[in-house]
């Protein structure tokens, strides 16, 4: 064992990633004529690990301009959502020392895809989102040892001064700043 050692250290012990279509209802103070736009906006999470799985709990803000009485007027209905994604995680390091931090990113934010009408009062706003996850933990790393290496050659690295590194000098520039 005396040309290995064994090394701790942080690394991405688990993975995961997840898709996620969902469906909201949105009831406005009016009976719409029509949809003039919809985005989402505020949006927040926060990721924790629960067994093999994390658990993004996260809110956004729908917001929908619409036109009612017979698109004479408009309005704009505001919805916060909230949601709960449980991403399943693959382990690259079963024999994980701990599991310390999550980090969950972003792939594609909260996103309307489609907002339409439905029921003549109420409108429906097909949204998507997507996350990547990773789990750092503490794992065991074994790299190999030389021990007859020549230790001397560390410290060559060519940080010799040559003749020519001294031809742009200028030998009176000392003698030109006395006088400031």
């Amino acid at each position: 064992m005396g040309e290995y050692r064994e090394i701790i250290t942080k690394a991405v012990v688990a993975k995961g990633r997840k898709f996620t279509k969902s469906n909201h209802t949105v009831k406005p103070l009016h009976n719409p004529s029509s949809i003039l736009g919809c985005w989402i906006i505020n949006h927040t999470y926060e990721a924790k690990k629960i067994d093999k799985k994390v658990e993004i709990n996260g809110a956004y803000d729908i917001n929908i301009w619409y036109s009612y009485n017979n698109n004479t007027r408009t309005e704009v209905v505001t919805k916060t959502v909230e949601y709960c994604d449980v991403i399943k995680l693959k382990y690259r390091d079963q024999d994980c020392l701990d599991e310390h931090d999550v980090i969950a990113k972003v792939i594609q934010q909260p996103n309307c895809l489609e907002c339409v009408i439905s029921d003549g009062n109420m409108m429906v706003v097909h949204v998507e989102r997507e996350f990547i996850v990773e789990v750092l933990g503490d794992t065991k790393v074994i790299v190999h040892v030389y021990p007859e290496r020549d230790h001397e050659n560390d410290y060559d690295w060519g940080f010799d001064v040559d003749d020519d590194d001294f031809e742009d000098l200028d030998p009176d520039f000392l003698d030109k700043n006395k006088d400031k």
